[in-house]
């Protein structure tokens, strides 16, 4: 909802909230309402995106949407105007969307109307004023009397404001665009040549441009193991025989979160956060086992809170909700705050293993390659074959030293190996 609003003639602006601790810009997403609907108090009007979650923006007011300040894809920073709304006030006198014709423009080129309730986007709109144009003035060619940009740029013409050669150019924009990448096309087959694609980051993907950059400055130690899972994919079998729930799948993963907080439980340094002003390091009380997860948005990590004292079957159905809120980009900030630990399940996409990097605060994070089976030797020289799966522990380096780190694995690695301990030891 918005936390400041500014007030003039029953018109109220409707910022960009601050949406979480240290957030200072969104970007926005999709609209649920357009120019000249009515809307409801606390019924949703955009959904937004920061660093950190994917957010639905609110009204505060019952009253009708007067001007979108903004298109999907923009980068809005907090307290900048979103949209603007007419509102019924005891202490303003109420504008109507007639009633903006009369409204002043001090900062264009004339003082008419650029808030009517005429359909059209934002883009559109702003073109009209870049030219000093009344859009109510302009015929719209598109569905339902919709105002184009083509519209806007012919009537701009036909009353001396622009050439025609200009409008021309631009009305036939798009068809000269796809010959020019007709032409590129051609001419890079013939030539060898490609045109470059300016992709940029956005939301998470901004996330980890700065988490990383931050990250990479931490003196680092990864500490490598492999681990028989023989018997954890014997326990996996065995719980999928025996559920009883519908829609519930059980994979590997939720085993190897219950037994690294198991392990987590012995060694509480390893779930610790380092506050770096203050030299002094935090044990956390919780065990909030963070997941990576690769989306079509970028990677996030949310987090299962408070692992120590769910059960496996708790903490699959957790997993799977995060997972579903992950791929559907609506997680929440609570989701993916908090955490105290991270697991990297590259095992999933298919890699062996991979060198993690630290997701700040935390101390430390687990990449898991896949399992696969390999041959191995037994004591008597006996070959045989097994399931393993190969651990890389990235470490931060001012707080873990190498035994503990390699103590810590030993302990994870128990549990897995051994998972009759794992249920022996849960409460």
């Amino acid at each position: 909802n918005a936390v400041a609003d500014l007030h003039t003639n029953g018109i109220v602006d409707v910022p960009l909230a601050q949406t979480g601790e240290g957030i200072a810009e969104c970007e926005l997403l999709k609209w649920f309402i357009q120019e000249g609907d009515e809307v409801e108090e606390f019924q949703p009007l955009c959904e937004v995106q920061s660093d950190k979650a994917t957010i639905e923006i609110t009204s505060r007011y019952k009253g009708r949407v007067a001007q979108v300040l903004h298109v999907p894809g923009s980068i809005v920073k907090v307290g900048e105007t979103l949209l603007k709304m007419a509102v019924e006030d005891t202490q303003v006198p109420l504008v109507t969307l007639s009633n903006l014709e009369n409204e002043k423009q001090p900062d264009i080129k004339s003082n008419k109307d650029f808030n009517s309730g005429v359909l059209s986007t934002p883009a559109v709109r702003n073109l009209a004023k870049e030219h000093g144009i009344n859009i109510n003035d302009v015929q719209g060619s598109g569905k339902d009397g919709r105002v184009l940009k083509e519209d806007v740029l012919k009537y701009a013409t036909q009353e001396g404001i622009i050439k025609d050669t200009l409008v021309t150019a631009t009305a036939d924009l798009g068809q000269l665009l796809h010959q020019e990448k007709s032409s590129l096309l051609e001419s890079a087959q013939v030539s060898g040549h490609y045109e470059d694609t300016i992709v940029p980051l956005r939301g998470f993907q901004r996330t980890m441009v700065k988490t990383m950059s931050m990250a990479a400055k931490v003196p680092h130690f990864h500490y490598v193991e492999e681990i028989d899972c023989d018997a954890l994919a014997e326990l996996k079998a065995s719980f999928q025989t025996n559920n009883l729930e519908p829609g519930i799948k059980f994979t590997f993963l939720p085993v190897l979160i219950k037994s690294l907080s198991m392990a987590l439980s012995k060694y509480p340094m390893v779930n610790s956060c380092f506050n770096e002003e203050s030299v002094e390091v935090i044990l956390r009380g919780s065990h909030n086992i963070g997941i990576a997860m690769a989306t079509p948005n970028g990677l996030v990590v949310p987090n299962i809170k408070n692992v120590q004292s769910l059960s496996i079957l708790e903490i699959t159905k957790e997993l799977s909700r995060l997972q579903q809120l992950s791929l559907d980009n609506k997680l929440s900030p609570a989701d993916i705050s908090s955490g105290t630990i991270t697991l990297s399940n590259i095992g999933a996409i298919g890699g062996k293993f991979g060198a993690p990097i630290v997701n700040l605060p935390e101390v430390a994070i687990i990449a898991m390659g896949r399992i696969q089976k390999l041959p191995r030797v037994a004591d008597d020289g006996d070959v045989y074959s097994a399931s393993i799966m190969t651990v890389n522990i990235g470490a931060d380096h001012r707080v873990l030293d190498g035994a503990t780190v390699a103590r810590f694995c030993n302990e994870w690695k128990r549990f897995i190996e051994k998972p009759e301990l794992l249920m022996l030891h849960m409460k």
